[in-house]
């Protein structure tokens, strides 16, 4: 198989070529494997190569599953392989090994995926950009001094590059949709409980976060959700299910939708890019000119309190989440094996309250409910993706002052001042200053989806965001179905690409 050939199929005609006997899953392998070759050392998408792992899921690959054989790329987070390293970006998780596979991987698995490695990712998933210590930068295809976002950057990397057609990712605050708006990739964040959380938590970050994939086409990801969705033993609650396959819904006419349009941020930001606000006009224009009913709205959202109540939420999870890790693996967290965004999220939860904690959820539970009730009206949500196009790596780090700070108080455990003092606020209002609309989705577990529509003067992509009701995927696959034929962006290539 040429460069060109495997670059241009998706995972869907990949397996295609499988099921017809065009091609064979080892080839699939071995193509995948010199790619990532080819252009890891530009992008630093893909952390472990599993070219050995891989080789032994072929010998068990279903080839009638309905993505027999596709080569794929696992986020290393959350999503264990059984005797393998997941590492969650952190020295202080490096070289831990589980004895089980996650649910999800499973389901990956049974679909025909076969898993050639392992994407790098923020430290426990954190940051909307990827750069751990541990790893360092991944790098968007599009421009290599920019990044790729986070916190599934290098899975979005290395679709984007041609590597692979589909790699996982998670999304907590926006994690899924914010690197597909930055490499130019289809993105979506399914309902919360679409898909399984399991073996090790019923519910992560209290149900904000949810796993599913990156691609460049659309029915990739309905062909993944399809293989995926559904509850599993021991959950809590469960999504609401489909009426029909989700890759039924992409050649049913969506009607007219009612979309609702705006350009307010939710969290807190100095303000909205004028490329970001251009793409959400330009979307908008285009849905009109496919037939439906687009209207200018008002969410009168207050981003101050819904920033520091997400952070708080956050924060707590983040101090339960190290803990834990001290007990499984006996190494205590400290400065020298956890990055100081961390620390300071962890010592942050360690210092707040159960009735904080409590109160937080409250108001991010109370704005859930004020905007389905002010939007009730719509079927969909139209947005930025994120306030400003890609960032240059190393943008989020503080200045050096406040990096003394930030510091100084992680090595002292210092948790007191962490109650939204001058430091703490600093670094979040320049967090949500890039991805001020994505959290809305997570704590309200809405469906949302990232669609690349649209690339500025530099060459950047630059995505629009669309979110419906709970458990309403079905019409967010019609309509990305309808806007991927009206203007097809898998044609676009990355200046870093691995062909094709």
């Amino acid at each position: 198989m040429s460069i060109a050939e495997y670059g241009s199929f998706d995972g869907v005609g990949l397996a295609s070529l499988v099921h017809t006997k065009q091609v064979s899953p080892e080839e699939l392998l071995d193509e995948a494997l010199r790619r990532i070759e080819a252009v890891n050392p530009q992008l630093n998408g893909v952390v472990r190569v599993l070219a050995s792992f891989a080789r032994d899921q072929l010998r068990q690959v279903d080839h009638d599953a309905p993505l027999a054989g596709v080569p794929f790329l696992l986020k290393d987070l959350i999503q264990t392989i059984s005797g393998l390293e997941t590492c969650g970006g952190s020295r202080l998780l490096r070289d831990q090994v589980f004895d089980v596979d996650g649910e999800l991987f499973s389901r990956f698995t049974r679909a025909g995926l076969v898993t050639v490695g392992r994407t790098n990712t923020p430290e426990f998933g954190i940051l909307p950009v990827t750069e751990p210590v541990l790893y360092g930068p991944a790098r968007n295809p599009w421009d290599t001094t920019r990044t790729p976002g986070g916190s599934s950057g290098g899975s979005a990397a290395m679709v984007a590059a041609r590597v692979v057609p589909i790699a996982s990712g998670g999304d907590g605050g926006g994690s899924i949709r914010i690197p597909a708006s930055a490499c130019g990739l289809f993105g979506l964040k399914p309902s919360r409980a679409r898909t399984p959380t399991g073996p090790f938590a019923s519910e992560h970050w209290n149900g904000f976060a949810v796993e599913h994939v990156l691609t460049r086409s659309v029915r990739d990801s309905a062909v993944v959700l399809d293989a995926t969705e559904g509850t599993e033993l021991g959950a809590p609650y469960a999504a609401k299910a489909p009426e029909r396959p989700y890759i039924e819904e992409l050649g049913r006419d969506p009607g007219t939708l009612r979309i609702g349009f705006h350009v307010e941020p939710a969290m807190l930001c100095d303000g909205v890019h004028a490329d970001c606000v251009a793409a959400v006009h330009d979307a908008a224009k285009l849905c009109e000119e496919l037939g439906h009913s687009v209207e200018e709205i008002r969410p009168g959202h207050d981003p101050r309190a819904l920033s520091r109540a997400f952070v708080l939420v956050v924060g707590a999870n983040t101090a339960a989440e190290v803990r834990e890790v001290e007990e499984a693996t006996g190494r205590k967290a400290s400065a020298q094996n956890l990055e100081t965004t961390t620390l300071l999220s962890a010592l942050l939860g360690r210092a707040t309250s159960a009735e904080q904690y409590a109160l937080s959820l409250r108001v991010l539970q109370r704005e859930a409910m004020r905007l389905a009730q002010r939007f009730s009206e719509f079927d969909l949500i139209l947005t930025p993706t994120l306030g400003k196009p890609p960032l240059t790596v190393g943008a989020l780090k503080p200045p050096a002052t406040e990096d003394f700070a930030q510091r100084l108080v992680a090595k002292l455990q210092f948790s007191a001042p962490l109650k939204f003092n001058a430091v703490l606020d600093q670094a979040v209002e320049r967090t949500f200053d890039f991805v001020p609309f994505t959290p809305v989705a997570n704590f309200a577990g809405w469906p949302s989806m990232s669609v690349p529509l649209m690339w500025n003067d530099a060459g950047l992509p630059i995505g629009s965001m669309f979110t419906a009701n709970l458990g309403d995927e079905a019409t967010l696959f019609r309509l990305a179905a309808q806007l991927e034929k009206a203007r097809p962006w898998a044609k676009r290539v990355p200046p870093v690409n691995a062909g094709g």
